[in-house]
């Protein structure tokens, strides 16, 4: 196959970092009910699965580009691997998503479970996944985490599906180890660890992105999508523009 020079598309699609986006794009997250095996489970899959197509139809309805499934009911999260009967219910709703509505659909799997993400993914079609911590080490409330790069790069090889992977840099909930300068990070993260997009966030869920840090990101690594991961509102959203994808 003959390499290109540059990002070229066809529509939405970036032939060299498997990214099927528009730029820019909305994505929503659809935050699970706790899934059966968690501490916190409660509800029937059916319930389960009817509050997720509600929040998909209202992203839907509201111009959203895409949805991320995400088992967000599930705390306390294990630090690297989903059980069994979430990664199972994980599939079952993002193939309901998927079949139902025109948003293109992601996964992330928590806390940092690449496998299973990009497993339901193929198994779904869906369009990417989310990594948490692709490279590098990370201090959270799991204990330390760590990058899998290699692995989730050959899995997904080995699965042989076009399954892009937008890759946090400094995520929220946790303290870099590795790699405290967040411009050096993004570079590790894009080019050593061959993440398609970059995601940025605040220090925690719901909290506004630095958007100093924002540009250096963009700044360090110019030719990777740059998605702003926590924090945006209706007022912020046209400066978080201005900088990121």
């Amino acid at each position: 196959m003959r390499a290109e020079r540059g990002p070229r598309s066809i529509g939405w699609y970036d032939t060299t970092t498997m990214i099927d986006l528009p730029r820019p794009a909305l994505i929503g997250v659809l935050h699970l009910k706790a899934l059966p095996g968690s501490p916190g489970h409660m509800l029937s899959m059916d319930e389960i699965l009817e509050r997720a197509l509600d929040d998909a139809r209202a992203l839907e309805e509201a111009g959203f580009d895409a949805a991320v499934v995400e088992n967000y009911g599930d705390a306390p999260f294990p630090a690297d691997s989903l059980s069994p009967a979430s990664v199972a219910a994980m599939a079952v709703v993002a193939d309901r998503v998927q079949r139902e509505c025109s948003l293109r659909v992601g996964v992330n799997a928590l806390r940092n479970d690449a496998r299973a993400a990009l497993g339901i993914a193929s198994a779904v079609g869906a369009s990417f996944v989310r990594v948490n911590v692709h490279t590098g080490v990370c201090a959270t409330d799991q204990g330390f985490i760590e990058g899998r790069a290699d692995e989730t790069l050959r899995y997904r090889r080995l699965l042989g599906h076009r399954v892009a992977i937008l890759a946090d840099v400094h995520v929220k909930h946790a303290v870099p180890i590795s790699q405290p300068d967040i411009a050096r990070a993004a570079r590790e993260t894009a080019y050593r660890g061959m993440a398609d997009g970059l995601i940025v966030t605040g220090p925690a869920t719901g909290e506004p992105v630095d958007i100093d840090e924002l540009r250096r990101v963009r700044e360090a690594v110019p030719d990777r999508r740059l998605f702003v991961g926590s924090g945006a509102t209706a007022e912020t959203v046209q400066a978080l523009l201005s900088v990121a994808d």
